[in-house]
């Protein structure tokens, strides 16, 4: 029984995460998708960081993403022979830009890969794949 189930755990790797984007994954968890918006200049940003992009302020804050956007740019990946990758082609990696302006690099699903294009509505999606770690994903806007 441990064997099968070794061959279901999540074979990917895993991201790692530091105090600056400790609370984006905590949130994750929940499932919720957060960003960073400056309390100075009003700047939105991700990726996570300790201070404004925009304007150098230490004085960010998290904020909640509706969670929403839509495709800017993507690609159909077709061959990968590295064990986890292998196993779900073929899979679209896409640039999603979330109405809040920021863009996030991640994993188009629940979409046949020739139905994907630039400006298709897309909202987010959670994926449990260890007690521990949840992936931010993309699905087609219903």
């Amino acid at each position: 029984m441990a064997e099968e189930k070794d061959k279901k755990a999540y074979q990917k790797p895993l991201p790692s995460w530091d105090e600056e984007s400790r609370p984006f994954w905590e949130a994750t968890k929940r499932h919720e998708l957060y960003v960073q918006r400056c309390r100075d200049c009003g700047f939105v940003q991700f990726q996570p960081r300790a201070v404004c992009v925009g304007c150098l302020s230490p004085n960010v804050q998290w904020v909640r993403s509706g969670g929403r956007g839509k495709i800017y740019t993507f690609t159909v990946t077709h061959q990968n022979p590295v064990r986890g990758f292998r196993e779900s082609l073929p899979y679209v990696v896409a640039h999603v830009e979330l109405e809040e302006g920021v863009k996030l690099l991640t994993n188009i699903v629940d979409c046949k890969p020739e139905e994907v294009k630039i400006g298709m509505p897309v909202e987010v999606v959670f994926a449990d794949v260890t007690p521990e770690v949840t992936l931010v994903h993309f699905r087609p806007a219903r």
